[in-house]
This record gives structure tokens, C-alpha cells and sequence, in this order.
């Protein structure tokens, strides 16, 4: 359920993509100043557009430096930490751990598994740092597994309760802007679990693997149904983010919303388009 939440790069202009390429980088190096490596493999683009949602929204005081690092070693490039680069890495680290434990659980992946072990010393920690927090999202994760295990068919179900995990850690605290930003994590939560469903619906239906659009695949209209439902998710997704009174990095956060979260949607898309096309073709 990892990097949907990216920018579409071919739409923004060379500064904006260094701005956010640094934020990415701070994420990156607080990663592995918290965690080690284990922690910065766990690096996502969709935690560094949280960090970057929250520092827009509460404005703090934020350090950039610069840095080379194994990715970029010939050169030096900006890096930008504050209060939220810390909070994303921790999230990102939860989240980590229970993808990898969500694996461990559906394919027996044991590779996933080795890496939730690895993490989970961090993983402890947060449960101490980030106590009624993550109780609530072990509870949603638990739920949902359990809808997964009893084969649910309920889409808007399913999607709410990871919408519900997104929504809880996009809130960073109980102020005037809780409640938007709760509506958009649990919007974007929503597109990002379906996507991953859409994604996958072939390898899980061929696997015997659990999917919530399993039922509805084969109806003629499965392609514009998909687009409907996610198109509602991100124009509410939006209309939240709107709502708030971001001025820094403005731009970028928009890219995301309304162009880079569909990037690995429409290609998915154009694929299987292109693959029923060929198909049609050799008849």
C-alpha cells in the first residue's frame, strides 16, 4: 500500500522538484539517524508528503543543509528537517512494520517477515511514544485483517477502515484542523487501499488471494466503476485540502493531489487496456 502518494515530476518545475526531493532527503537521513538502515529501507514518498502537508500547514521552524549520500555520492543536495521529518520517519516506520506483517499474514512472505522482525524494536518504541495512537490503529489493522480473512465484499468498508489508519496519522493533534484533516487522510487512505486493490486484482484472483474487488471484476463495466469510486475519493480528498490555510510548498502538495496519486493507477490501467486490445486483435 506504499508509493501512490507521489508527485507527477513531468508537471512541476525544477525548483519545486529540489524542494521536494529535500524533504525527501530529510526524511531519509533522520530515517537512518533513528532507525539505521533497517529504518531508512523503510523510506516512502508517501510519509515525505505528509511531512510536507504538515509543515505547510503549522509553518515550523524548519533546518536545511546539505549532503551526499549512497543514492546521489558525486554530489551535495539540499536536505530539510524539522519537527514533522521525525514524526513522518516514526509513522513511517508503523506503517512498515504492519505492511510487512500484512504480507507475512496473506502470502506466507518470508522475507516480509525477517523485516518486521527487524523493525520491531522500533516498532516498540512508538508504541510507547505514540500510545493512544497507535492502539487505535492496531485496532483498525486488526479489524480490517479480520474483514480480509472473512472475505468481506464490502469495498466501502474495507477502504474506510485503512482510510480510518491514514486519518490517524495524518492528525498530528486535536486543534481546529483535526477535522480536515482527518477527512482527507481517511479520503486518501481510501484511493491508496483501493489503487493497491485495483493493482492487484489479477495476481489475487489467480492466487486465491484476498481482494475486495474480486466480486465485481468480471462485470463488463469493472474499469469505470473503479474510476468512479476513486475519482469521489480524491475530489473529497481535495476539497478537505483546500480547506486548510497551506501557503508554503502550495504547489507541490496540489502536483500530488491532483496529478502524481494517479500515476500507478493509469498505468495499470493503460496496461491492461493494451493487453485486452492485443488480445482483440489476435481473435
Amino acid at each position: 500500500m506504499f508509493g501512490y502518494v507521489i508527485v507527477n515530476k513531468g508537471d512541476m518545475k525544477f525548483k519545486e522538484f529540489d524542494i521536494y526531493h529535500a524533504y525527501y532527503c530529510g526524511l531519509c537521513r533522520l530515517l537512518k539517524e533513528k532507525y539505521g538502515l533497517t529504518g531508512q529501507l523503510s523510506l516512502s514518498y508517501d510519509m515525505t508528503f505528509v511531512v510536507m502537508l504538515l509543515s505547510g500547514l503549522y509553518e515550523p521552524d524548519t533546518v536545511t543543509d546539505s549532503c551526499k549520500c549512497v543514492a546521489h555520492p558525486f554530489e551535495r543536495h539540499m536536505a530539510k528537517k524539522n519537527e514533522f521529518t521525525e514524526y513522518g520517519a516514526d509513522m513511517n516506520v508503523l506503517l512498515s512494520y504492519y505492511k510487512c506483517m500484512d504480507d507475512w499474514m496473506d502470502d506466507r512472505k518470508y522475507m516480509k517477515r525477517l523485516y518486521a522482525g527487524l523493525l520491531e524494536k522500533g516498532y516498540r518504541s512508538l508504541r510507547g511514544k505514540y500510545a493512544a495512537k497507535v492502539k487505535r490503529i492496531e485496532s483498525l489493522m486488526h479489524r480490517l485483517l479480520q474483514k480480509e480473512k472473512e472475505g468481506s465484499s464490502d469495498i466501502d468498508e474495507m477502504s474506510r477502515l485503512f482510510g480510518e489508519v491514514m486519518a490517524e496519522i495524518i492528525v498530528y493533534k486535536d486543534d481546529e484542523w483535526k477535522g480536515n484533516l482527518y477527512r482527507l487522510g481517511l479520503n486518501l487512505g481510501k484511493f491508496i487501499y483501493l489503487c493497491d486493490a485495483y493493482e492487484d486484482v489479477e495476481k489475487d484472483l489467480k492466487n486465491g488471494s484476498y481482494n475486495p474487488f474480486r466480486g465485481m471484476y468480471e462485470d463488463p463495466d469493472f474499469e469505470e466503476q473503479c474510476r468512479g469510486i476513486l475519482v469521489l475519493m480524491m475530489s473529497e480528498c481535495s476539497r478537505e485540502f483546500e480547506q486548510l490555510p497551506i501557503l508554503d510548498n502550495i504547489e507541490i502538495l496540489r502536483n500530488i493531489i491532483y496529478s502524481g496519486v494517479w500515476y500507478r493507477y493509469e498505468k495499470v490501467r493503460e496496461g491492461r487496456g493494451s493487453k485486452k486490445r492485443q488480445g482483440q486483435g489476435n481473435e
